[in-house]
């Protein structure tokens, strides 16, 4: 081979890569990254399904601790132990008192401040090996099982889209809304 064809063959890639780059640049600027097509409203439903404190957008369902304990025990027990004791995974009971000690614990009884939050995180993450698996049903029990376990609700106290939101958490007042600060 002459060495006029290696070099040839030596700087194609640098101008192909150069014209692809030139190509990219061109589109992204004047037509956009041309990654698909905008999503609908049903899709973006599917998958806005954050509830804020509010408790804004809650499904309809609802629950209670005796239930509760049931799906826990078959869906949850094996990362958050017996009771919400934890291992391997966070507990989920305990710590009251403990959030001005050094050793403070977190929990969802004595570091949440709204009981939405625990709601929309179990129905968005959980169970971790199988998330957003679990019924409206079940998110409500398992919710309510779980602030039975801190002292928070009474174990025959049903939680729906009514009453969720007006569970005062122990901690509720221990955040800053910064945005009303000014």
């Amino acid at each position: 081979m002459s060495i006029s064809k290696i070099a040839l063959l030596a700087a194609l890639p640098a101008v192909l890569l150069s014209a692809c780059a030139t190509d990219r640049a061109e589109t992204s600027i004047s037509k956009g990254p041309n990654l698909g097509q905008p999503a609908t409203a049903a899709e973006i439903a599917l998958v806005d399904i954050g509830i804020p404190p509010s408790g804004a957008g809650l499904p309809a369902g609802s629950g209670d601790a005796r239930a509760g304990a049931k799906v826990y025990a078959a869906k949850c027990q094996s990362c958050h132990g017996d009771k919400g004791a934890g291992k391997p995974a966070d507990a989920l009971v305990g710590g009251q008192g403990t959030l001005t000690a050094s050793n403070a614990v977190r929990t969802v009884g004595s570091y949440w401040p709204y009981a939405t939050t625990l709601f929309d995180y179990t129905r968005r993450a959980m169970p971790l090996t199988a998330p957003r698996t679990l019924s409206n049903d079940e998110v409500y029990a398992v919710t309510a099982y779980v602030l039975h376990l801190n002292g928070i609700i009474g174990e025959d106290q049903t939680l729906d889209a009514k009453t969720l939101p007006a569970v005062k958490m122990p901690n509720r007042d221990g955040f800053v809304d910064y945005s009303k600060v000014r």
